[in-house]
Formats: structure tokens, C-alpha cells, sequence
């Protein structure tokens, strides 16, 4: 089921049925705050209310043309102006495709430098999302590249389902710099990815193992966990508990619309929560990707489409 749906995600027949069919189209407002950025304001508004964070992201994907680039770069200086102007407790998130990847990792740095250079007059943050494989090179090498200039502020999600993502996640440490640990959400061949869950899990337990060891604490590398999974939610509380790691001193992040109730228990236990807001009218790739991550979603469409 999880590979029919990311088939589905880049399907432009399934693409234009789904956009266009009314019942999905509501369903999908579960996962995604709306088509423009006044709807995900006032979402981030609602879960400010409730104790709980926010990241927001205009959705898209790969971008045809350097100028559509820029101008995807520019709505991100747009959003950081607005969490600022409305006091909102958010910060963002960019895909590299979107922001200009595709057209070489300068291009792709100087795009991205000058939306945390906007995010550091605003005293915000900025997450970037990893893709597929192939990307993953060229991604660490710009982040990197940021953290020599900026010195912080800027986060980077790694997969932990990658057999390098150990590796990476070691440099990123000695850097300095914080991690978004996600399972990954692209189909990547046995040979250079854990396929099973029991696998990803082990493997997701020793990269936020590493986020424990003296170096990185003294390096203030800073861990975020992207995961509805109890098994590791549990995993990670009980850990940073026994280690007298102070809430505080790591992050949850789940995706709008999924596991609700989880959300508020942890924001009301007094562990940092921050909630992935997506918003734009290239939301269905994001839309097929979440039903392939979590059959329950699957189930969740399936009754909203029969009114149930």
C-alpha cells in the first residue's frame, strides 16, 4: 500500500481526479491548512492557543525554471514576515526542489542564505526538508555550507531508514547543528536503505542515540523527532528522562491533522511540540505521501469520502 501511493504522489491522472473530487478534496483540509497563507495562519493561530507550536510550509515540489525558484524563495521571506507581524509561534520549512535545488547547489545556497538571513532579523528558524537519495549529497554539503556562515538557525531533516544517515548525522553533531529525524518518505532500493519498520525503528533509536553522547551535548547539537510512532516516542521520553535530559533541550514534530490527541498529551506534559502546517495549491503529492506513511489515513479518506 505504501508504494502504491507514492506511485499515486507523481501520477498526474490521479493528480487531476483527486483535486478535482470533491470528497478528497475535504478530506485532504485534515493534512493541509487550506490554499493560502491567511488559512494557515489562522491554523497556527488554533494551535498556538493549545500550548503547541508550528512550522509552516507553502507545499511544492520541483520547480521547471531558476525564476520560479526565486519566487517560491520569495513567499518564504513573505511567511517569516507574517509569523512576525501576527506574533505567531512558528518557524518554516523549504524542500530543497522547491527553492531552487535543481539548478545546482549555488544557486540553491544563496536562495536559501537569504531566507535565514530574513529569518535572523526576525530571531526565527529555518528547517529544511531532505528528498530522495539522489538530492542527499548535495543538501548535507549546502547545510553544512550554512552553518559555516550562520553559526546556527538553520535545522536539517535526515532519514533515518538511510544506512548512511549514522554518518551524517555524526558530522552534523560535531557542526553544531540540529536534526529532524523522519523514518523517510521516498522508495529507496534495499541497497542503500532499510526497507521494514522493525529495521527504520532500530535504526531511528541509534541516530537519536548519538543526540545523547557528551560531544553533542557539549556542541548544543539539538535533536528533533518526526514521528507519530509511539514506539519511539515512548523510546525517546524514557531516555532523555534517565539521562536527565531536560524537555526543553529536544523537540517533537508531527504533521497536522494526525494523531491529535498525542499531540496535546505531549504539549501538556510540558515536552516541546511543534506541528507541521502545509498550505498551497500544490498540496496533493504531500496529500498522497501522508496516506502512504500511515495506512490509517488511508481508512481515515476512506470513511470521510463515505460521510462517515
Amino acid at each position: 500500500m505504501r508504494n502504491f501511493f507514492i506511485r499515486l504522489s507523481t501520477s498526474e491522472a490521479a493528480r487531476r481526479f483527486v483535486t478535482h473530487f470533491g470528497p478528497a478534496r475535504r478530506t485532504a483540509r485534515r493534512f493541509v491548512a487550506g490554499e493560502t497563507l491567511d488559512e494557515a495562519v489562522a491554523v497556527v493561530k488554533d494551535l498556538n492557543r493549545r500550548g503547541l507550536k508550528a512550522i509552516i510550509n507553502e507545499v511544492g515540489e520541483s520547480v521547471t525554471t531558476q525564476a520560479e525558484a526565486s519566487a517560491a524563495a520569495a513567499t518564504f521571506h513573505t511567511i517569516l514576515r507574517r509569523i512576525d507581524a501576527e506574533g505567531l509561534d512558528a518557524d518554516i520549512s523549504l524542500k530543497p526542489s522547491h527553492v531552487g535545488l535543481t539548478f545546482g547547489p549555488d544557486f540553491f545556497y544563496e536562495n536559501v542564505a537569504d531566507i535565514v538571513q530574513t529569518a535572523r532579523q526576525y530571531h526565527n528558524m529555518v528547517e529544511i526538508d531532505m528528498e530522495g537519495s539522489p538530492d542527499v549529497d548535495a543538501t548535507l554539503a549546502v547545510y553544512h555550507r550554512l552553518l559555516d556562515t550562520f553559526g546556527g538557525g538553520v535545522r536539517l531533516a535526515v532519514q533515518s531508514y538511510l544506512y548512511r544517515t549514522p554518518a551524517d548525522a555524526q558530522a552534523i553533531i560535531a557542526h553544531g547543528g540540529a536534526i529532524r529525524l523522519v523514518k523517510g518518505a521516498y522508495q529507496e532500493p534495499p541497497e542503500i536503505a532499510y526497507q521494514g519498520k522493525t529495521e527504520i525503528n532500530a535504526a531511528s533509536k541509534r541516530v537519536m542515540a548519538q543526540f545523547f553522547t557528551p560531544e553533542a551535548r557539549a556542541n548544543n547539537a539539538y535533536l528533533i523527532l518526526g514521528s507519530h510512532d509511539p514506539e519511539l516516542i515512548e523510546w525517546l521520553i524514557r531516555e532523555t528522562k534517565e539521562r536527565g535530559i531536560s524537555p526543553t533541550q529536544f523537540e517533537f514534530q508531527m504533521l497536522l491533522g494526525i494523531r491529535r490527541d498525542e499531540q496535546q498529551r505531549l504539549a501538556d506534559l510540558g515536552y516541546q511540540v511543534r506541528i507541521y502546517v502545509p498550505y498551497g495549491p500544490a498540496w496533493y503529492p504531500y496529500f498522497m505521501r501522508r496516506l502512504a506513511e500511515r495506512p490509517a489515513n488511508v481508512l481515515f479518506m476512506g470513511r470521510a469520502m463515505l460521510g462517515k
